[in-house]
């Protein structure tokens, strides 16, 4: 499904259809509540407006899913070999079963209430009236009342392919075509399209499998990204939609994404308020959305990896792969679903994740000059997009979309130094980074009230500049 809420043990039913409620954006048209062997488990989805094949057919295509009733959960094998992400809840004859895909596309959330109920849900915001200390479910996890805690998944780096460059394009783009058809379900999709490198990819490789490829892409006129993306859709023959985007528009809709996103990072919030507002858009056309996320930590794309000595370089990449489950992934997930839309990611596909895995690093990013980030990346699409599009640089997201400083500039009229250097430590001893990131932390507090157990949010690596 694409919202998924529950408590084990008692009678929670009333509990249950509260958290429901906090979390019915994720699910245009349809909601359920089940009691069954002690679980009360609430659940809300999208029906898609044109299915290339049913999704009670095959569950794991949606975001979430749960069975009424299982004998048999899926082992730590099995989830191990799915493709596609996940979000499980099972009810067994032992109990509540749950699970989590080992990238953790898909958000999961858990605690105890007062009396001891375990509780779960999609989003944290489900779970504040009735859980103190909240948790988020780790990625590649699985939890069931009788066995507890195992883990099925975690990703490493393995022994660099013997590969020539040449093969090693042609099969990493048969990976990714490959992902992009696991995740064309419906003959009508959309593509959240910026124009750089990683979303336009998406693009190219889905729209000769569909039958409307819809593709959105927003910021001020005349931003890069806006032009980058009126080209590639051109380019391709999608119909295309752009969200033009003002001064007055930024700040209006800051609230809302802070309370979809349930973060305060700078970075996160500061790149999600024009991703929210398009996908706004989209779900006026669309159900599902291809997303490029993924592309930048799998194949090198940020700049300052180039500063990394090249044998540290796997390592690098390996922990800021891992470290997306609760920052950009979490903008993909909150932007599409705060709208009922259902966010695609072939990028972290399980076969392209464990290919990409394995690819030289020279390969994604050379040692020798002009050194172009995602090399490999690059070669694979080279007789799919345009070659200013295949060697477009990486922006920062906020540039390209032409916000730049807006929000470091708007923090810094409305916050003194004297208030953030009273304010910056936070009760459970975070730092805040910035003025920008204090003022997002004030509309937070409002919503999510004074946190003294902040565990379930994540943290950017790179502060934004």
């Amino acid at each position: 499904m694409s919202g998924i809420v529950g408590i084990s043990g008692g009678r929670n039913g009333k509990k249950v259809n509260e958290m429901l409620q906090k979390i019915a954006h994720r699910g245009r048209e349809s909601g359920r509540v089940l009691k069954i062997n002690g679980v009360t488990l609430g659940m809300v989805w999208t029906p898609y407006r044109s299915l290339r094949e049913s999704v009670f057919d095959n569950p794991a295509l949606d975001s979430a899913y749960a069975e009424v009733y299982r004998k048999k959960p899926p082992t730590a094998s099995e989830l191990a070999r799915e493709t596609l992400p996940f979000a499980l809840a099972l009810i067994t004859p032992d109990g509540l079963f749950l699970a989590r895909d080992a990238m953790g596309v898909r958000p999961l959330y858990y605690g105890y209430s007062a009396d001891g109920a375990l509780c779960f849900a999609s989003e944290v915001k489900a779970l504040l009236q009735f859980v103190k200390d909240i948790q988020e479910f780790p990625p590649g996890f699985i939890f069931s009342e009788k066995n507890g805690w195992e883990q099925f998944m975690e990703w490493q780096y393995g022994e660099p392919l013997d590969i020539e460059p040449a093969l090693a394009a042609s099969e990493l783009r048969l990976k990714l075509d490959q992902a992009v058809e696991r995740r064309v379900i419906s003959e009508i999709m959309g593509c959240w399209l910026s124009g750089g490198l990683d979303s336009s990819a998406m693009a190219a490789l889905a729209k000769p499998k569909v039958k409307e490829l819809h593709t959105f892409s927003g910021g001020r006129a005349g931003s890069s990204d806006i032009e980058q993306a009126r080209l590639v859709a051109n380019y391709l023959g999608t119909i295309h939609h752009e969200v033009m985007i003002t001064d007055e528009v930024l700040i209006e809709t800051l609230p809302e994404v802070i309370w979809a996103l349930e973060s305060f990072d700078a970075l996160l919030v500061r790149s999600s308020v024009v991703n929210y507002l398009i996908s706004k858009e989209a779900t006026n056309f669309v159900d599902v959305v291809l997303s490029g996320e993924g592309g930048d930590e799998l194949f090198a794309g940020y700049d300052y990896l180039k500063r990394i000595e090249v044998e540290n370089l796997p390592e690098e990449l390996l922990e800021i792969t891992g470290s997306l489950h609760n920052t950009a992934l979490q903008r993909v997930d909150r932007c599409a679903s705060a709208f009922g839309l259902i966010p695609q990611i072939p990028f972290l596909d399980r076969q392209v994740v464990e290919f990409a895995l394995r690819l030289p690093v020279e390969y994604k990013l050379p040692t020798e000059p002009p050194r172009i980030e995602k090399w490999i990346l690059r070669r694979a699409l080279e007789d799919l997009l345009p070659q200013e599009i295949l060697m477009r640089h990486k922006e920062k997201f906020w540039s390209g979309v032409g916000i730049g400083s807006f929000f470091a500039e708007l923090a810094e009229e409305k916050i003194s130094d004297a208030d953030f250097n009273a304010e910056k430590v936070l009760r459970n001893g975070w730092q805040l980074s910035s003025k920008e990131e204090l003022m997002y932390y004030r509309i937070f507090r409002e919503m999510f009230g004074d946190q003294d157990d902040l565990n379930w949010m994540g943290r950017s690596k790179l502060t934004p500049s």
